[in-house]
């Protein structure tokens, strides 16, 4: 049965980090925008910061985030000097009031900067914005930029969450994608990282890669499961090159069809759940004491720009080119362009190119979207009180969905609309059923499975 199904519901959808997606923000949304809603936080809300190192040593192809290759460090420190002002003029333009309660370095590596750099701009964050003294710091690090000093530096910011991408540790799977790391690199970036104190590890791992089998899959999760990793996540590759060009590298005759890659997710899925992890939305796995874990069964499980996350920010403010800004009032994205971000935060400090503004329909649906995405379902009751009259379309188009769909990937008990065991695997086809922008046209997504 879920190999018919596979074939039926593997058609490309969005992957829900946000609601509308970025393919529908438009350029009426600019810094002006962005400054009143940076200056509508107060006292009460809760800040959760994100900071973009679009910079690596080494181009990893099956990446598709905003990053740039360099082996000089010149461009770092020129960027880094770009960011110090926006960090400045976003601090300024914040109410009074507000509290950080996080902080993620992300990339590209972040662990390409030096030392010092490190902890000047972990500095300069801190003494910006009020941190609540609980506050996470996460940072993503590649094993190959590590050395004693790095691991210091990060110690002495205080991050407390480090996330590292293995992909998958098959030597031929690894040339073709471009990124060597052996098992023991990996294990002694876990056993630094600890060493100073880090309470939680992250693992990224990817199944539908070029040349990857179930064997190799295996083999990795095997010695992923030895380092007892806090939290895992399985990604499917998604192969976009007419978004990433570097993708080209990669040979299409060499990836798992839409069949093997399922085989895949569903085998690694089984082997967390089998070693003690609880299967967290579509693709994540905590250890049950973690705090996303804790997050899932209490019903606060969130989904943003960075995948699942227990964070119950107000806000989220993007840092860097191409970082998103997540507000109560909508979207905000800055100049992905990075030389053109960086003349924008110079001369500016601001460097907000698009966005969106949230109508209520938006909201409603973005809701209804996240909670498929979080919790597989979603009260009737829960949404017309959010929501008031609003929540009936939503409600009608649940029911309509329910008694069309003859192959049960939801059903609707009592004034609850809920994914079925079998239609969990295909979560983000179902949400994709609520996303009105998606018949416009824009984007292009990748395969859903």
């Amino acid at each position: 049965m879920h190999k018919i199904l596979t074939g039926k519901y593997s058609a490309p959808v969005p992957r829900y980090t946000s609601y509308p997606t970025a393919p529908h923000f438009g350029t009426h949304i600019g810094n002006s925008e962005y400054v009143q809603w940076l200056g509508a936080l107060g006292r009460g809300d809760k800040l959760s910061l994100y900071v973009h190192i679009p910079y690596c040593d080494r181009l990893c192809w099956f990446c598709a985030c905003h990053t740039k290759h360099t082996l000089r460090y010149e461009p770092v420190a020129e960027y880094l000097k770009a960011l110090r002002k926006e960090i400045a003029a976003v601090s300024t333009a914040v109410g009074k009031g507000a509290r950080v309660t996080a902080l993620h370095f992300g990339g590209g590596s972040p662990t390409m900067m030096k030392p010092d750099d490190i902890r000047m701009i972990a500095a300069l964050f801190k003494s910006s914005f009020d941190f609540a003294s609980e506050a996470e710091i996460s940072v993503e690090m590649d094993p190959n930029d590590m050395d004693d000093a790095r691991y210091d530096a990060l110690a002495d910011i205080g991050m407390t969450r480090a996330s590292l991408g293995v992909q998958d540790f098959q030597p031929e799977v690894q040339k073709a994608i471009n990124r060597i790391q052996t098992f023991e690199q990996t294990k002694s970036v876990v056993d630094a990282v600890r060493a100073r104190g880090v309470h939680s590890v992250n693992c990224d791992l990817l199944y539908g890669l070029p040349h990857q089998t179930l064997e190799t899959l295996r083999n990795t999760v095997e010695q992923i499961l030895t380092l007892n990793p806090d939290r895992i996540a399985l990604f499917g590759y998604a192969h976009v090159p007419w978004m990433k060009k570097h993708q080209t590298m990669i040979k299409e005759e060499y990836l798992p069809d839409v069949h093997a890659r399922f085989e895949q997710s569903r085998m690694a899925a089984d082997m967390l759940v089998a070693a003690g992890y609880q299967a967290i939305g579509i693709d994540h796995f905590a250890k049950p004491s973690d705090t996303l874990a804790v997050a899932a069964r209490e019903g606060r499980l969130r989904r943003n720009f960075q995948g699942y996350t227990d964070d119950a920010a107000d806000a989220l403010i993007g840092f860097g080119a191409s970082s998103i800004g997540q507000f109560p009032q909508g979207f905000v994205q800055n100049m992905a362009a990075t030389g053109e971000y960086q003349r924008m935060a110079d001369s500016e400090g601001l460097a907000v190119v698009r966005g969106l503004a949230f109508s209520d329909e938006d909201r409603l649906r973005g809701y209804v979207i996240e909670k498929i995405m979080c919790d597989f379902a979603f009260a009737f009751d829960d949404i017309r009180t959010r929501f008031g009259l609003l929540a009936e379309d939503v409600i009608a188009e649940a029911k309509v969905f329910v008694g069309a769909n003859t192959d049960r990937l939801a059903e609707i008990s009592g004034e609850r609309f809920s994914l079925t065991e079998h239609g969990r695997l295909f979560a983000r086809t179902v949400a994709a059923t609520f996303d009105t922008y998606l018949s416009n046209g824009k984007g292009r997504h990748s395969i859903a499975v």
